[in-house]
């Protein structure tokens, strides 16, 4: 072990080894890690076959025992508890069924040296032969959410080889169990501003007819799946909102419209379709998913996002019953009984259906007047500032 056992002391840093029915491999993975440390907390997640026998081999190792099969996630959730009660910080995961190397782990030692509170993910390459398509294929899937709800780009988001700055995560309250956990850990811990980075590792994966999986596809697919639809709704709705707000209000307002407008790497033309697309969604009669809807198009179309948000904060409510009387004075235009604003005692279903189709109509045509209005605007005032 010699230096290396030194250093994951120093750093306060076991290996934390989550196992289900991997007796096989098992041995050869812990003989491989004692090499480096025998700082290592095995979990033994409710195996069936003989990983208990094996593992009372190993007296220098920390074994914790579910008496049923709980899931990747409480495994890792069961370890990360144990280790922090032994007085470690730092927790690097590596998988029971051979597909990692342990002469890696001073790969991830060298990182955290550089990086202390840092989430270090394990990257492998996934162009090699050995690579199964169905799991390159969904890392590339878990790769493009994972960039969509924390703006990072990764390699490798399913690596299960990674480094955890356990002490730093001990106040979160994880909601996942399974295989997703490896998900929302990374993304949560990217939205509370904690880094999360690669570091290149080496992989093995053993022929088809020897492999032993307990990915269940359809059903951690589909746990995966909804848990990725739930994030995303939370990074639009809240994250990207909250962050904008932050950014806004930690800046001067002349400073952040400067380095927006004046942004060389950006076309006028986005500049100026981000802030009339702005004023649009603004108003646009889709409330509650104003936000969450023009955000998803921004991504879609490359359009300036802070520039968005900006503009499409005229919603906000001091403005609300500005956008509410001019919707209606503009649909009164376009239908062919209008009406005032009437607050009756008594509200009549003909009416709400009168003046919720004046509303409607005049909201759609109001947020395009707007979007136009301030297009234009945004051009001329580029104009004169080039002038």
């Amino acid at each position: 072990m010699g230096s290396h056992s030194l250093s994951f002391k120093e750093k306060k840093c076991c290996v934390l080894i989550p196992t289900y029915n991997n007796a096989g491999t098992l041995q050869a993975v812990l003989d491989d890690v004692l090499k480096y440390t025998s700082d290592i907390v095995v979990v033994n997640d409710g195996s069936k076959d003989n990983t208990a026998e094996i593992l009372s081999r190993y007296k220098e190792i920390t074994v914790v025992t579910q008496p049923e099969n709980g899931g990747k996630g409480f495994a890792l959730r069961t370890g990360f508890k144990k280790a922090i009660e032994q007085g470690y910080e730092y927790a690097i995961t590596i998988d029971s069924d051979g597909q990692h190397f342990a002469s890696d782990l001073p790969v991830f030692l060298d990182s955290l040296t550089a990086n202390p509170n840092a989430v270090i993910i394990g990257s492998r390459n996934m162009e090699q032969e050995a690579v199964p398509g169905k799991s390159s294929f969904g890392n590339k899937f878990s790769n493009f959410w994972f960039k969509l709800e924390t703006g990072i780009n990764l390699p490798d988001t399913q690596s299960g080889y990674r480094l955890y700055p356990i002490k730093k995560l001990n106040n979160f309250y994880w909601i996942t169990r399974k295989y997703e956990f490896e998900i929302e850990v990374i993304v949560r811990t990217a939205w509370a501003g904690i880094n999360v980075l690669p570091v290149p590792v080496k992989v093995y994966y053993a022929p088809k007819e020897e492999r032993i999986s307990h990915f269940r596809p359809f059903k951690d697919f589909s746990r995966i799946s909804v848990l990725n639809t739930f994030l995303v709704l939370i990074t639009f709705l809240w994250i990207k909102p909250r962050n904008f707000f932050r950014y806004l209000f930690s800046r001067n307002p002349i400073e952040i419209v400067k380095e927006l407008f004046l942004n060389p790497n950006e076309t006028d033309a986005v500049k100026v379709l981000s802030v009339g697309f702005g004023l649009f969604m603004g108003v646009f009669p889709v409330w509650g998913f104003q936000m969450l809807i023009g955000l998803a198009i921004c991504h879609l179309f490359k359009l300036n996002k802070a520039v968005f948000l900006l503009f499409a904060n005229i919603s906000l409510p001091p403005f609300i019953p500005f956008i509410l009387w001019g919707s209606h004075f503009v649909g009164g235009y376009l239908v062919s009984h209008p009406t005032s604003i009437q607050f009756a005692e008594e509200l009549t279903l003909e009416m709400v259906q009168q003046q919720g189709l004046q509303y409607l109509f005049g909201a759609v045509a109001l947020s395009f007047i707007l979007g136009f209005i301030g297009s234009v605007g945004a051009w001329g005032l580029l104009i004169i500032q080039r002038r």
